[in-house]
């Protein structure tokens, strides 16, 4: 009976050592994979910040490039002298290139917002002054200096107007 329980308690410890060495070998894995994912988030956070500055860097490229093709057709009108024989087709290519200029911003989310007769709006406009008017109801723009441009949703410049208000009655 004794080597009975002698031969338990040697099973015993065997299985509590092999129980050990599991959660040991268990325990080697769990550091290995806690490293090799602690790795890859600093390879992550490095990209990341790689990536959001060259965003910032190089993000408005498109555009650039768009506005090339315009300045150099401005450089070509500017090459050109405007004679009274070529004037009409000069004012015409100014004209195309002024138009080719906005698709670019529009392209690239630029939107002008119309301000001309429109409730005047101090989260679209900037009031430079207000004039007496009867062609315009009073509280509207009567006058647009700097027009007003949206990038996307968001005012990228307020519009510069004036606000017509009532005529005083003498």
């Amino acid at each position: 009976m004794a080597e009975d329980q002698n031969q338990n308690s040697n099973s015993n410890e065997e299985a509590e050592i092999s129980e050990v060495e599991a959660l040991k070998a268990q325990v080697e894995k769990f550091k290995n994979d806690y490293l090799y994912l602690r790795a890859e988030f600093e390879n992550y956070k490095r990209n990341a910040i790689k990536e959001r500055s060259e965003l910032i860097k190089y993000g408005n490229e498109r555009l650039l490039v768009d506005l090339l093709g315009v300045l150099d057709n401005f450089e070509r009108a500017l090459e050109t002298k405007a004679t009274p024989e070529n004037l009409p087709t000069y004012v015409k290519g100014i004209e195309m290139t002024a138009q080719e200029f906005r698709q670019a911003l529009q392209k690239n989310g630029v939107t002008e917002v119309a301000s001309h007769g429109a409730a005047f709006d101090p989260n679209l406009h900037e009031a430079l002054s207000s004039e007496e008017t009867d062609d315009m109801k009073a509280g509207h723009v009567s006058r647009v200096f700097k027009k007003t441009y949206k990038l996307h949703d968001r005012i990228l410049r307020p519009g510069q107007v004036v606000v017509a208000k009532n005529p005083t009655k003498n």
